[in-house]
């Protein structure tokens, strides 16, 4: 926007002159944060803001930067356009913590005997080797088995037994 202001002054002497001062309002950027993002502990994100010439978030967060968000916590980037104009948007990054996951106790068989396996502290289990939770086999050598457990949002992590 341009505004125009005129200013009429008279001197003692009943003189009278005008000046003209000129007022540019420039708009606000529209900057953008991005959208909301969910993650899983220990996991990396990158914010972008948008929408102007340079950002600057919280929480010492540099944009376009990946970095390890430890807890839920909303963003704020502000934007500053090649006019100096600034506005500010938010994003929220929730961070869904790992399982902990065991796969048991330590087990001793003699040859022939059948093992069962269970994972406990997680939602759903994979284990190595085809084993299945939950399902007796019958190991042929002493062996570590490697079970990966998945929390109810999709986090996973691995763990030995």
């Amino acid at each position: 926007m341009l505004f125009r202001s005129s200013v009429i002054g008279t001197d003692a002497n009943g003189c009278i002159d005008t000046a003209q001062v000129t007022v540019i309002v420039y708009g606000l950027p529209n900057v953008g944060a991005g959208q909301n993002q969910t993650v899983c502990e220990g996991s990396s994100v990158t914010l972008n803001g948008s929408g102007a010439s340079s950002y600057s978030w919280n929480n010492n967060v540099q944009n376009n930067v990946p970095f390890t968000a430890t807890q839920t916590t909303t963003y704020t980037v502000t934007g500053t356009d090649a006019n100096g104009c600034q506005d500010t948007a938010q994003v929220t990054v929730t961070v869904n913590p790992l399982p902990t996951v065991s796969g048991g106790l330590n087990q001793a068989v003699c040859a022939g005997q059948q093992v069962t396996l269970n994972g406990t502290g997680a939602a759903t289990y994979t284990w190595d080797n085809n084993v299945q939770t939950g399902v007796a086999f019958t190991p042929t050598q002493t062996n570590q088995y490697t079970v990966t457990g998945t929390s109810a949002a999709g986090c996973r992590i691995v763990t030995g037994k």
